[in-house]
């Protein structure tokens, strides 16, 4: 008797195969292989100076404004306490030109006008007494016209002692003001500055994250903007995976992917965040042969940070696409 695959025609059966191998072929596929990639923070001073203290080590979970490190900064401090005190003086000057003379001051320019004022009545009376002696021919005109002199310039400081009394109580000139309201104005930014300076020799952490790296050690000298510190937030890590030409056009930003790896006894979720637009002829990571001739389009795809925390960059992922009318 014989088996039921030698009644079937070779022929026929070659058919069917095939069928089979071109359905297959064209067929999307709906699975990727990746690889986990994360963004550092490089946590850096802009000024330069010795590392004082460094308050993480590489491997830690930092919290959010939590303190990294701290550069020495004495300079900086005796600039800040330096330009309190100009501040302070120059507040004082202001205020000094706003309110006038002060009750003492003008106390004694009262005495000094009352004395001014006694001057010129004797004055006016002794060229009174010179004005009827000359109508007598009994002196010269020298004599009375000295008198004149004496009491013009008598009466000139009365009203001078007069006019500065009034102005004691008025305060400075309007543009002495403003001058010095001015310089309370540019001695309040040098203070700014100096605070500014203080505060960027102590770094700390933008957003709470895995201390991934520490590049230097207490009592190193950190050049300006050299990184001290790198971070990875949950929120920085990305998958990367690559498509090919027949898939691409079918994504699109925010369409949500499963990705599992081994050991996970779970899928995660992400959406795709990124598409390239230009063609590559490989991945930077070659999984198969099949990828090697294959024009592929590089996809990123982002993930919750609470659920991030179980990547980790470097790490090969599987990645499926889910339906798109999900």
């Amino acid at each position: 008797m014989k088996s039921p695959l030698t009644q079937f025609p070779i022929s026929a059966l070659l058919f069917c195969v095939l069928v089979m191998t071109s359905g297959c072929a064209n067929e999307r596929p709906s699975s990727f292989q990746g690889y986990v990639e994360g963004e550092y923070q490089l946590i850096s001073s802009p000024l330069a100076g010795q590392l004082q203290t460094l308050a993480v080590s590489r491997g830690m979970t930092v919290a959010a404004s939590a303190t990294l490190f701290t550069l020495e900064h004495q300079n900086e401090a005796s600039a800040v306490s330096e330009a309190e005190q100009a501040l302070q003086r120059a507040e004082n000057r202001l205020a000094d030109l706003s309110k006038g003379l002060r009750p003492s001051e003008i106390t004694a320019l009262k005495a000094r006008v009352t004395q001014a004022e006694a001057a010129a009545n004797l004055a006016r009376q002794e060229r009174d007494r010179r004005e009827e002696i000359f109508q007598q021919k009994a002196i010269s005109r020298e004599e009375l016209e000295r008198a004149r002199k004496e009491l013009a310039s008598s009466t000139a400081l009365v009203a001078q002692l007069t006019a500065e009394l009034k102005t004691a109580g008025l305060g400075a000139r309007p543009d002495e003001i403003r001058a010095a309201s001015a310089d309370v104005k540019a001695a309040g930014e040098r203070l700014a500055q100096a605070r500014w300076r203080v505060e960027q020799k102590t770094q700390r952490a933008p957003a709470a994250g895995y201390v991934f790296d520490t590049f230097y050690v207490a009592g190193e000298f950190v050049p300006a903007g050299y990184p001290v510190v790198s971070i990875l937030p949950p929120g920085n890590i990305k998958v990367r995976f690559f498509v090919s030409e027949t898939v691409v056009g079918s994504l699109a930003p925010g369409r949500l992917v499963s990705i599992t790896f081994d050991g996970a006894t779970k899928n995660y979720q992400g959406s795709i965040s990124y598409i390239s637009p230009q063609a590559e002829y490989t991945p930077p990571l070659i999984y198969s042969r099949e990828t090697r001739t294959k024009l592929v389009f590089l996809v990123e795809a982002r993930i919750a940070p609470n659920q991030a925390v179980d990547l980790h960059p470097g790490q090969p992922v599987d990645v499926t696409l889910e339906d798109s009318h999900g």
